[in-house]
């Protein structure tokens, strides 16, 4: 397999990262500079468990649409809005790809609320025929021919780049590097914009409010931090999350993740032989 350029951060989005390394192998890449306007980065799911009980995976979510490739079944995925469970069993692989940030707006031609929390087949937006491009991505014999050749699907349909989607990525950059910005109100005034036309913006090309990304990228930073066997306050961290107490994160965290604050830290400091 030929080299290709990895995404370096953790993928914060995996629950149980721990155990789901010994459950399947997620190889993340950069996109070329010419899709790169478009796409965050390919992704690319394998597993090997013949002889072994299925595994049930959870993943969080982000503000993002994604393709995926998948013998089960290969769609466009609307941003989701709770947690997304699958069971890999038996052998196989996934290749998807992660758009930006609000870069789907224009392959779609309509807001992005309209696909939020549903899965469209491919011709819904693409002049492809769903069996020939999920074969030609999966009959592959490596990742980098993976991604070449889902390269080259969406290659064939690109639209202009959209500005917006560069000022998009600028406000989640806002929200991830600023842990005390827990207000709409405070995430408007740092984009320079009102709160009115934050809402409209992030209807329009995200898909959902910019309250629930705020929201969910704290969760996604707690459980990245709990996932570590971090050794830190949970009163403290709801806190810090913008919770008015600590009850009401542990509500909105075992909702996401499927366990309390509390005992998803124990597993992973366990799995971590902590």
């Amino acid at each position: 397999m030929s080299h290709l350029p990895t995404v370096t951060d953790r993928a914060k989005g995996v629950v149980a990262p721990a155990l789901a390394g010994k459950m399947f192998r997620l190889g993340r890449y950069l996109p070329p500079p010419d899709l790169a306007p478009f796409l965050d980065h390919y992704w690319i799911v394998e597993w090997d468990l013949q002889g072994r009980p299925p595994h049930t995976q959870r993943t969080l979510p982000y503000p993002c649409v994604h393709i995926v490739f998948d013998r089960a079944r290969t769609g466009i995925w609307g941003l989701t809005t709770g947690s997304f469970d699958y069971e890999l069993k038996d052998a196989g692989k996934v290749c998807g790809l992660r758009f930006r940030a609000g870069a789907f707006r224009a392959f779609l031609g309509r807001p992005l609320h309209t696909i939020t929390d549903k899965v469209l087949v491919l011709g819904d937006v693409f002049p492809w025929d769903e069996g020939t491009a999920q074969n030609a991505v999966l009959n592959t014999t490596d990742d980098a021919a993976m991604i070449e050749a889902a390269g080259a699907l969406l290659r064939s349909v690109l639209p202009a780049p959209d500005p917006q989607v560069d000022r998009i990525a600028a406000i989640l950059r806002a929200v991830e590097s600023m842990p005390g910005l827990t207000q709409v109100e405070a995430l408007a005034a740092t984009a320079g914009m009102s709160v009115r036309s934050l809402q409209q913006l992030f209807s329009e090309y995200v898909g959902v409010s910019p309250k629930w990304v705020i929201r969910r990228f704290r969760l996604h930073e707690a459980a990245d931090r709990l996932a570590q066997g971090a050794d830190v306050d949970l009163a403290a961290l709801a806190q810090g999350l913008g919770y008015f107490d600590q009850a009401h994160f542990t509500s909105d965290f075992r909702r996401l993740v499927g366990k309390s604050p509390g005992r998803y830290r124990e597993e992973a400091r366990q799995a971590l032989g902590a």
